[in-house]
């Protein structure tokens, strides 16, 4: 039997984790992450697909896919656009496939702009603050369900 698989979705300049800020985002890379993050889905009998993209699009195209595949859950880490994005609303209330929003900073204790999400009403969940260990806490609840 073919282990379930939970998609990991990135967006706008998350590809720079481990350059940008590392003061608030940290000095893990994205790959660093993917890496930590594949290992601890096979040690629950999972598999991860971690993408990213800087493109608003790929990200609606992936959620649907997820759901098309059957995917088990996604995890989603929309950066800037979560303050933003109608699309991304419509796209995961479109589907039936649970999404746990996450955040390595809080957004909540950022600048007043990023306090609203157009992510969280249509998420399964948010984890946020607690840097790349974020990833590995969403992974943990997303096998829950």
């Amino acid at each position: 039997m073919a282990a379930k698989t939970i998609y990991v979705l990135n967006g706008p300049n998350l590809n720079l984790l481990g350059m940008r800020e590392p003061e608030i985002y940290g000095s893990e890379t994205l790959d660093e992450i993917a890496g930590q993050m594949e290992d601890h889905a096979r040690t629950l009998g999972f598999d991860v697909d971690i993408r990213q993209s800087n493109h608003e699009g790929h990200l609606v195209d992936w959620l649907h896919e997820a759901s098309a595949e059957g995917a088990h859950a996604v995890i989603l880490n929309a950066g800037a656009l979560t303050h933003t994005s109608l699309a991304l609303f419509d796209a995961i209330k479109s589907i039936s496939t649970p999404v746990i929003e996450v955040h390595i900073s809080n957004p909540a204790a950022r600048e007043e702009y990023r306090h609203k999400s157009f992510i969280a009403p249509v998420a399964k969940g948010t984890i946020c603050g607690f840097g790349a260990f974020g990833y590995q806490l969403a992974l943990d609840a997303a096998t829950k369900f």
